[in-house]
């Protein structure tokens, strides 16, 4: 067993991954042979990943808020606390907050020496966030 103190910061999520403000708690790490990794994404208002793909896949479960996410070519659905968004190895997605709520999530990945995390694409346009059911013009 190995407690760690909380001694790591908060951290923004960097503008090359992100739109609008999101803030990023590491949650775990562990050193090989383990490949799984966590952490606890913040989004504020508005605020959404660009597209990107793992390719081992990702599963985010979503502890407080309301957010959406979308799968390349699929509608773009809303989620809740509780629910748990699985995107399949290499699935093209992006993940964020509802337009006026903040959404927190957890994060969990795997990757190993084969396979890098996640791989980033191009920001989620306005036109394709606006695309969210019942989202206010």
């Amino acid at each position: 067993m190995q407690i760690t103190r909380s001694s790591l910061d908060t951290f923004k999520g960097p503008d090359d991954w992100f739109t609008g403000d999101v803030y990023i708690d590491a949650v775990a790490a562990a050193p090989s042979p383990s490949r799984v990794s966590a952490a606890l994404v913040h989004f504020m208002p508005g605020a959404r990943t660009h597209w990107h793909r793992h390719p081992l896949g990702q599963t985010v479960f979503v502890t407080e808020g309301v957010g959406l996410c979308q799968r390349r070519g699929g509608p773009v659905e809303v989620i809740r606390p509780g629910d748990r968004v699985l995107f399949e190895a290499d699935e093209e997605h992006w993940h964020g907050a509802a337009p006026n709520r903040l959404m927190v999530h957890l994060a969990i990945n795997e990757g190993d020496a084969d396979h890098d995390v996640v791989h980033w694409l191009a920001p989620v346009t306005d036109e394709e966030y606006a695309a969210a059911p019942g989202h206010r013009h």
